[in-house]
């Protein structure tokens, strides 16, 4: 993990997860192990070189862990700490939040 940290704890869990692509991967991974071929095919328009970018920082931040399998081709399976896993409150509640606004403005 980081050994700086901000005093707000907002801040804190914005250099986390603040970016678009963290947020989707750890939505992604709530449901379980996935390869890199699976989240990049479900987070979106993720470049390879970001997606592989955001979850090393993610593995340095221990919110992930990634298994490489020796095998050919070698497998490789990213999956949620339990520090990663505690952020699904926050998850549902950015989702409830969006709900919400999507509504308000129909």
């Amino acid at each position: 993990m980081e050994s700086f940290t901000p005093a707000c704890p907002v801040e804190t869990t914005l250099s986390l997860i603040g970016s678009k692509w963290k947020v989707l991967i750890l939505r992604d991974l709530m449901d379980g192990k996935k390869r890199f071929g699976e989240l990049k095919k479900s987070v979106g328009a993720v470049t390879q070189k970001v997606l592989t970018a955001q979850l090393r920082e993610m593995e340095r931040d221990g919110l992930l862990t990634r298994t490489v399998y020796p095998e050919v081709p070698p497998r490789v399976e990213y999956e949620l700490t339990s520090l990663g896993l505690s952020l699904g409150p926050v998850l549902d509640a950015l989702r409830l939040w969006g709900e919400g606004y999507k509504n308000a403005l129909r």
